[in-house]
């Protein structure tokens, strides 16, 4: 009885570790709006959440009134891409690798902190979303919320890959003096970083420090604090608004030059 409990527990103990090493190499899957491009605005969905989320901001404004800001309003052209994470938890909730953010709770301190961290399904994450976005049009902008955020901080300072726009919303720094290593080849990337003073997931306090440490290096940082949650407000939409028109701006003129 017990042998044939002990097969069992590693029967599927090597079943589940070969379906998350098949997780890590599959293609990703997306969800793919707005036109052919350019520019390619890709957003990376958070923990427990979905690429069909970013959906909502989709929708054309409410007649009611929420104006511009009630969604995204790309230059013409755009092409819109929600990745889905590969790792899947109960239900349709995906995410980037698997996260418990309480193993990051140092003591005497209520929230997490991975700035000194380095977990393996982050680089993993990093390599799958440059695969499928190497074939889309500059300018290419990356970004995301959250754990997705956290992705798109990692292909920014730890890879090669070519970037007109840096988007962090509700994020935090993950192993930040790799990614320190490479502020100096980034300093000429437009970064939108906003983040909410009553964030109760990750640390307002932990990415207020990192953003101006970027700024302090010389990179070119839009820091967007706001009264709000681990959230995604209609004022966050409307300066991501903004952000990609700069961006898409500035590339029109270095082309022109």
């Amino acid at each position: 009885m017990k042998r044939s409990l002990f097969a069992m527990v590693l029967i599927g103990f090597v079943s589940a570790a070969a379906f998350w090493l098949w997780q890590q190499g599959a293609p990703l899957s997306s969800i793919t709006r707005g036109d052919a491009g350019p520019p390619t605005v890709v957003l990376l969905h958070g923990y427990g959440s979905r690429a069909e989320d970013w959906l909502q901001f989709d929708d054309p404004p409410s007649p009611a009134g929420f104006g511009a800001a009630s969604h995204f309003q790309f230059p013409p052209g755009t092409r819109r891409v929600y990745p889905q994470g590969p790792w899947r938890g109960f239900g349709s909730h995906h995410g980037w690798w698997w996260l418990h953010l309480e193993s990051y709770v140092k003591s005497g301190e209520s929230l997490p902190d991975l700035s000194t961290s380095n977990p393996g399904g982050l680089k993993a994450a990093a390599k799958q979303v440059r695969d499928l976005i190497k074939n889309e049009r500059a300018p290419l902008i990356v970004g995301g919320f959250s754990q997705g955020a956290m992705v798109s901080a990692e292909i920014a300072f730890q890879t090669d890959q070519q970037l007109d726009g840096l988007i962090l919303v509700a994020g935090t720094p993950v192993n930040e003096e790799a990614w320190a290593e490479h502020f100096a080849g980034r300093r000429q990337l437009p970064i939108f970083i906003a983040h909410g003073r009553r964030d109760p997931v990750l640390s307002f306090a932990i990415m207020e420090r990192f953003q101006k440490r970027l700024k302090d290096f010389g990179l070119d940082v839009t820091w967007y604090p706001y009264d709000g949650g681990h959230e995604i407000p209609l004022t966050v939409v409307n300066e991501v608004n903004r952000f990609v028109d700069r961006v898409v701006g500035l590339q029109s003129t270095a082309g022109r030059d």
